[in-house]
């Protein structure tokens, strides 16, 4: 049986999306489908607004409705230290430890030659210029254990060697090759503790 067009590219849609492929695009297509349609339209809407509505915060790059974001305008905040991660969704993963109190610095990805991606395409620029003007006294590098993130904290480490902020690194309490997204809160926590300086 032919599958009608929009099923079909319903399907082709799902599938772009990371982590989905064809069973699972055709399990959500035909779940949408077979739903009322209350829920299809909330569902339209709820991705209409992420692109309407989210926007990067100027200063650390996270998501947000606001500029600057809630923790960057926090006063409440330690503004004097910044934690260094790659991706917006880390901010959150790092904010559901409870304990870091400090400001974010989202990269907006890794050196990685092999996709082209060099630190031009990042937002290191963006920290170093942060790092050289606000009176920063801590830098904690959390990027992910992996070679791209250990190689992307090395080039920032040096980056702002001569700098007054003194340079940390999160612990090996995550797994090598693991990702922040992933990590519990206990083993992230035990990271944070155990940051040691970085020797550029």
């Amino acid at each position: 049986m032919k599958r009608p067009a929009a099923v079909k590219e319903l399907i082709e849609e799902l599938k772009r999306l990371p982590g989905i492929g064809q069973k699972t695009a055709e399990r959500l297509s035909f779940y949408l489908m077979r739903g009322d349609k209350e829920l299809v339209d909330k569902l339209a809407r709820a991705i209409v607004n992420i692109k309407d509505k989210v926007i990067l915060c100027s200063n650390c790059h996270g998501i947000t409705e606001i500029d600057p974001c809630d923790i960057c305008q926090d006063p409440k905040r330690d503004h004097h230290q910044i934690c260094v991660v790659e991706e917006p969704y880390d901010v959150y993963v790092m904010e559901n430890m409870g304990d870091y109190k400090g400001e974010y610095h989202v990269l907006m990805g890794v050196i990685s030659p092999l996709d082209g991606i060099g630190p031009q395409d990042l937002t290191t620029e963006d920290l170093k210029a942060k790092v050289g003007k606000n009176g920063i006294r801590e830098v904690i590098l959390a990027t992910n254990p992996d070679m791209e993130g250990e190689s992307t904290a090395v080039y920032i480490a040096r980056m702002l060697k001569g700098a007054e902020a003194k340079i940390t690194r999160i612990a090996r309490g995550l797994p090598v090759g693991g990702d922040i997204e992933y990590a519990d809160p206990v083993t992230l926590k035990k990271s944070m503790e155990g940051r040691m300086e970085i020797e550029p």
